[in-house]
């Protein structure tokens, strides 16, 4: 099956390695099982891994994520690597280089994202755990690698072209390095912005613009953050008549409960910001995921390929505290606290 005729019900599973090591265990019915097992039985087709440089709490990083991709390849599933080029998160807010790299600039700090994205991707292929799509950066609608390819998205074209040149010298690098491995995987460019239409369109028209390779464009949405449905709806129909790609939302999550267990907080704690016609329930949250779905799936052309949901085994068996903090998303996983699957998981 080509990949652009594949729906993606996709799930990013990166804490999923810590979890298990730390104890987590998953269930169905009365057995413990293979969660990654148990995804494939719901019907999910992608997993979504992010890679660390290198990461003080030692998951994330190549020698765990060939593990964890091998794993994945081995049930036959498409794999989509998320790559962070930083020690720590990547995401609007943080965008720092790792600390092998702060004192690379220019073309040096251009050849270090290709000779790192090469290494990987070379691994990963040796291993036979080839990512099938592969981001080059994750959400990147601030730039990456700080401060030197730190952009304004909101600045007028022409104010200040300079750090929008070396991004995209950047994400040039990272995209050559995955082709020279493989042609045939894709490339991801991946912002934050599923609920911004205008956003989106002059943060793609700037990629074009600049002849960034890309494939995919890849939308982060969370109801809470980025505002109704009504808008990833419009973004999705625009984005896919205007620069004719596919599209995946590959980021996305809705709570289920606001109970918590002592220890660990929640980043979402009220509805307040949440659509009225989702209660927070599992029914609720099943129900918010069909209608993201039936929106995917309404995209122009067929370009919309489908979704992943961000970390729905990140249930609160554990601290897992690589990452800097305690588990804070325990209610917004597709898993109860004690690991048993919610109706969400078998949302087609």
């Amino acid at each position: 099956m080509e990949m652009e005729k594949m729906w993606i019900k996709g799930m990013d599973v990166s804490f999923l390695d810590e979890i298990e090591q730390g104890g987590g265990t998953f269930h169905e019915g009365p057995n413990k099982v293979d969660v990654l097992e148990l995804l494939q039985r719901s019907g999910t087709t992608s997993i979504r891994l992010r890679i660390w440089n290198d990461p003080p709490g030692g998951y994330c990083n190549l020698e765990r994520t060939l593990i964890m991709a091998k794993r994945v390849k081995e049930l036959g599933m498409h794999l989509l690597l998320d790559f962070h080029y930083s020690d720590k998160w990547a995401d609007p807010a943080n965008q720092w280089k790792p600390a092998a790299w702060e004192g690379l600039h220019g073309a040096a700090l251009e050849q270090a994202v290709y000779d790192y994205t090469y290494e990987v991707m070379a691994v990963l292929r040796a291993g036979g755990a080839l990512p099938d799509m592969v981001q080059i950066g994750n959400e990147i609608t601030n730039g990456m690698l700080w401060p030197d390819a730190k952009v304004d998205p909101n600045a007028v074209a022409g104010a200040d072209e300079e750090p929008w040149a070396r991004l995209c010298g950047l994400l040039k690098s990272g995209a050559s390095a995955v082709r020279a491995v493989d042609r045939s995987v894709r490339v991801m460019l991946h912002i934050d912005r599923g609920g911004d239409p205008e956003g989106s369109r002059t943060f793609f028209e700037r990629m074009e613009a600049e002849g960034v390779p890309f494939d995919v464009i890849g939308l982060s949405y969370y109801p809470w953050w980025h505002g109704p449905l009504e808008q990833i709806e419009r973004n999705l129909q625009d984005l896919s008549l205007r620069f004719g790609r596919d599209i995946v939302v590959v980021e996305t999550a809705y709570p289920w409960t606001f109970r918590t267990r002592e220890g660990f907080p929640l980043i979402m704690e009220n509805d307040e910001a949440l659509p009225s016609a989702f209660p927070v329930s599992p029914e609720g949250q099943q129900a918010y995921l069909k209608a993201l779905t039936d929106i995917i799936r309404r995209t122009p052309d067929g370009r919309g390929l489908g979704f992943y949901y961000w970390e729905p085994c990140w249930i609160p068996s554990q601290q897992v505290w690589s990452v800097g903090h305690a588990n804070n998303w325990s209610n917004l996983t597709l898993f109860d606290h004690d690991g048993y699957p919610l109706p969400a998981l078998y949302t087609p």
